[in-house]
């Protein structure tokens, strides 16, 4: 499938069939700790990605095959507010079936109220904050020159007058950017302002392009989430086991690179996994010292290490 995966384990969302909107890494941030790479395609511009009829299709598909699933998931490989499908997906969504809709949304759009407007169907809309001080935004997230802080804190309190579901704000944490007294001093008064159902802290655990980013520990967390308080929780995964159930697609990666250097493309056609997903195990693949990647001409191509 081009536009569905899964369902995958989430910890938030239990079983999740994934619904890939956008193209892979159009975003408008360029977070340095993205499991998923850099931002390719920056941009604020809501365009017509991909085709409904075949996203539904693929749905009507999924469906029919009585997986568990307790949320289908709009997110993916980027920003899904910039396709102007969005809104109509929703619906039809819900149309089809009475299993809930969460969106991941990073936020940036919603000063729009036609993004809102389009958003307020959804059961579970799960934006990002990350640091409210313009100077912090702007190192943590690298947004789009027309993004600022200010007007995504703005458009939150907008969008939380008006939607009726389940609002869960995520806060990603990493040591020596956001993770200041002060910085998290304003952010506790952001939250108090906003009544979010729940608040939920992260830090990058897991494999980035940006090999520099340090996590904070899951006692550091533990604290923060102490100090911001009510609703606040931990979702950080510190064990590991993320990675345990990809194991068998690992075995299967290695086998054909081992025969074959492959691009993501490849890859993602070969196995039949979203590029998203299989970006999180190339990372960590590498990071292992089990793959390298190469550049060949325009694309890079993974290539067993020897």
């Amino acid at each position: 499938m081009q536009y569905i995966f899964g369902p995958v384990p989430s910890r938030r969302l239990g079983f999740s069939l994934g619904i890939d909107l956008v193209p892979f890494k159009t975003c408008s941030l360029d977070c340095p700790y993205c499991q998923l790479g850099k931002t390719t395609h920056k941009t604020i511009q809501r365009q017509a990605y991909g085709s409904p009829e075949e996203i539904i299709t693929e749905l009507r598909d999924a469906l029919q095959q009585h997986q568990k699933i307790d949320y289908i998931t709009i997110g993916g490989s980027g920003e899904p507010t910039l396709s102007i499908h969005l809104g109509s997906l929703i619906s039809r969504v819900k149309a089809m079936t009475a299993i809930p809709v969460a969106v991941l949304t990073n936020g940036t759009l919603l000063h729009s109220e036609e993004v809102r407007d389009e958003l307020v169907a959804a059961d579970v809309v799960i934006p990002s904050l990350d640091a409210v001080s313009e100077d912090v935004f702007a190192r943590i997230n690298r947004p789009h020159p027309r993004i600022t802080v200010s007007r995504m804190i703005a458009g939150l309190k907008r969008f939380r007058e008006v939607f009726p579901g389940k609002l869960w704000l995520e806060i990603m944490v990493v040591r020596g950017i956001n993770d200041s007294l002060e910085e998290m001093g304003k952010m506790k008064s952001v939250i108090a302002s906003i009544p979010f159902d729940k608040v939920q802290l992260n830090t990058p655990v897991r494999p980035s392009p940006d090999r520099e980013l340090t996590p904070l520990t899951e006692q550091e967390l533990t604290d923060l989430k102490d100090f911001l308080g009510e609703p606040c929780e931990v979702i950080a995964e510190f064990t590991g086991k993320q990675y345990v159930r990809e194991k068998a697609l690992q075995e299967r990666m290695i086998t054909m690179i081992k025969r074959h250097p492959l691009n993501l493309a490849d890859l993602s056609a070969s196995l039949g996994v979203p590029q998203a997903q299989l970006t999180r195990l190339i990372c960590f693949l590498e990071d292992q010292g089990r793959i390298e990647s190469r550049r060949h001409g325009d694309e890079w191509y993974y290539h067993l290490k020897r």
